[in-house]
């Protein structure tokens, strides 16, 4: 007898602690009693383990710009795959996907693969305090940069999702090197600045959020970011996991025109395979070991499977048209759901970049993780579940974002649209 979500979950907690790999995915925040588990996925749409079918929003959080299982991804990884698994050896695809990110990513000279966003980070900020000889970090609250000890504090995605100020485990000693402060405010970092600028290394922060739900950065922010950082001789990292060849072919500096000294990067890179990146300029980068001192390392770096599957992905994404596309797709989402709401009588704010966006239940403008906070949580959920109900698969999070893809045709657009409208007719 096939087994249902409810009963994988349920052995899921013998073995899995929480019964998941990730702790968002449980979909406590939304008040489920066990996440779907996923059978297979095509193009926009994920099947669960009962068969049932929905249009997928989530896109393992962000990887699939160009939809599931896209017949030249499973291709390249197929062909990969064919010569083997992982060397723990250079290969010419890591050479390759080096070169490719070089071409398009405006400030990186260099670059080092990994095998997450938060290695990625985590070894940018150890680079960053080694090039600097400092020790303090600026981060911005409700950025989420991965779960290395020191960017915990003030993080968003799960950690916002269950309302977990930090985590235990990180030593106060670690802890009081970040320092957090909210996004969008440039007096609050000119203000830390004149306090503590001798001592910091770097700023990191995610160009374009999504891990507070999308907040976009005013006009300005990100250059004035740009101009105290050099000021104090500090590096500007910018974390591009998310926003990396998503909101722009060069991702989100290419887009506002503002080049940090170390940019992060996942996700899309490795075409739904596990990985991670971090490059900046080339006196920089030379100081990671074997050129420098700053040690990083590991096994699966550079795995041909996800080298394979991100090269593949990368030159879909330079044809002709392709971002013109995914802006397309996404404004008709998201003003969809907009004008679905006014017509409801709905008050929701919805915060878009091209493909990316969200959805916040709220009058007032959403700018930073403060006023994200404000926004109507129940409402959320029901939200949520009357579009799962629907065949809508959302992240289980106000604090998450929605991410469109190639694959989202006009007809899945149009249904998303209709059961939006009949959810919120029901809010009321």
């Amino acid at each position: 007898m096939e087994r249902n979500s409810t009963e994988w979950f349920r052995q899921a907690q013998t073995y899995i602690p929480g019964g998941v790999n990730s702790p968002v995915r449980a979909c406590k925040a939304v008040g489920l009693a066990a996440p779907l588990f996923i059978e297979r996925a095509e193009g926009c749409r994920v099947w669960d383990v009962e068969g049932r079918e929905y249009i997928d929003y989530v896109g393992s959080w962000g990887p699939m710009i160009l939809g599931h299982r896209h017949p030249k991804v499973v291709e390249a990884i197929e062909k990969a795959l064919q010569r083997g698994t992982s060397y723990g050896a250079p290969t010419p695809l890591e050479v390759a996907m080096a070169g490719a990110i070089v071409d398009r990513i405006p400030s990186i000279e260099m670059v080092r693969m990994v095998n997450s966003g938060t290695e990625a980070t985590m070894s940018a900020i150890r680079l960053a305090r080694a090039h600097t000889g400092r020790d303090k970090l600026v981060k911005f609250n409700g950025c989420y940069h991965g779960h290395a000890d020191s960017l915990l504090v003030e993080a968003g995605s799960g950690v916002a999702t269950l309302g977990i100020p930090g985590s235990p485990g990180v030593p106060a000693d670690i802890a009081r090197h970040t320092l957090s402060l909210p996004f969008n405010d440039l007096d609050a970092v000119e203000a830390t600045f004149l306090k503590y600028g001798p001592e910091i290394a770097a700023v990191i922060v995610e160009p374009v959020p999504g891990n507070m739900g999308v907040v976009l950065p005013h006009d300005g922010y990100l250059q004035g970011l740009r101009t105290i950082t050099e000021t104090y001789g500090s590096l500007l990292i910018f974390d591009e996991v998310i926003s990396g060849f998503r909101v722009a072919p060069g991702g989100a500096q290419e887009l506002y025109g503002v080049l940090p000294d170390l940019t992060c990067l996942g996700k899309i890179i490795g075409g739904g395979l596990p990985v991670g990146a971090y490059g900046g300029r080339k006196e920089i980068m030379c100081g990671i070991a074997p050129e420098g001192s700053v040690y990083q390392a590991g096994t699966l770096s550079g795995n041909p499977l996800a080298m394979a599957a991100g090269l593949a992905t990368l030159e879909l994404l330079g044809e002709a048209g392709v971002y013109e596309r995914l802006e397309a797709a996404g404004a008709k989402l998201f003003q969809g759901l907009a004008q679905a709401a006014k017509a409801a009588g709905i008050d929701v704010v919805v915060n878009r970049v091209g493909s990316l966006g969200s959805l916040f239940f709220t009058g007032s403008p959403v700018t930073s993780f403060e006023t994200a906070l404000q926004c109507n949580k129940d409402r959320f959920v029901a939200y949520y579940r009357r579009m799962l109900d629907c065949g809508i698969y959302l992240a289980p999070s106000p604090f998450e974002a929605a991410f469109v893809s190639l694959a989202h045709d006009p007809g899945s657009l149009e249904k998303t649209i209709a059961c939006a409208a009949a959810a919120f007719d029901k809010l009321h």
